[in-house]
């Protein structure tokens, strides 16, 4: 499918659901990448959509750039280990994995060292030895490689790879750059939900415990006859003897007394 072509893409409403976008021809995305990034920036933010949304932004990169036999992105996983996060080809997959394996190559460059790096021609490279004898027979000749930044963070790096040398110009790298930011911001606005998502997690918890706590107290309150600060004690005491925390101790006492009233 060449640049003029027609292009598909998925989009989320406010309510996620999926929604058919269509680009037409005569306007080549290359041209208007911010026609691409639209396509993407209203996705539902949960992990899932995440990756539809990188998956997107690697297929139209590779569709923008003449020449390019692939694009990918490297971010790293829960664990901190560094992965391919979207690759629209097993050639991509294959020469990320060699730089993982290897710990070298301009991706991994690109990421360690904030800025753009372009390799003209992998059979006169010399900056990563290892990593180019390893991906010669792959067809790779040439590649370039940006940063994916989000709040001053780098957290990964956006790849094109070409079968011919001198693929890559100023003009690419800074379109790859443009489509790195689109996903910067995704990546970036997805943390802050995941990060609300957390708080409001650990709130709802704070929230169910100080029930179980009040819960616990009234039965104290009802089955010894005491006043509240004496309820505290007693279950505070009890937490003591059991080496259990108040909460547990509470919603200990609130389900045996459910299972057996008093």
């Amino acid at each position: 499918m060449g640049v003029d072509s027609a292009w598909n893409y998925s989009r989320g409403d406010d309510r996620g659901r999926a929604e058919v976008v269509r680009m037409t021809p005569g306007s080549p995305p290359g041209d208007d990448p911010a026609g691409v990034f639209v396509r993407v920036s209203g996705m539902l933010l949960s992990a899932e959509a995440m990756g539809t949304a990188l998956r997107l932004i690697t297929a139209a990169a590779k569709e923008v750039f003449p020449g390019a036999i692939g694009a990918g992105f490297t971010l790293a996983d829960l664990d901190g280990r560094r992965v391919t996060a979207a690759a629209t080809d097993d050639v991509v997959a294959r020469a990320d994995a060699l730089q993982y394996e290897l710990g070298q190559g301009p991706c991994l460059t690109a990421w360690e060292r904030r800025t753009a790096v372009r390799v003209d021609d992998l059979g006169r490279e010399h900056r990563w030895p290892e990593w180019v004898a390893a991906v010669r027979g792959t067809g790779l000749r040439s590649a370039l490689s940006t940063p994916v930044l989000a709040g001053g963070q780098a957290l990964g790096a956006m790849k094109v790879y070409a079968s011919e040398p001198g693929a890559f110009g100023g003009r690419e790298e800074h379109l790859l750059t443009m489509f790195a930011t689109q996903a910067g911001v995704l990546l970036a606005d997805m943390r802050t939900t995941e990060d609300a998502r957390r708080v409001d997690e650990r709130l709802k918890d704070a929230l169910r415990g100080r029930d179980a706590i009040t819960l616990a107290k009234g039965i104290i309150i009802s089955r010894d006859g005491a006043d509240e600060r004496a309820a505290f004690l007693t279950l505070a005491e009890l937490a003591r003897r059991r080496r259990a925390t108040l909460r547990d101790t509470a919603e200990e006492l609130v389900r045996t007394t459910i299972k057996r009233p008093f």
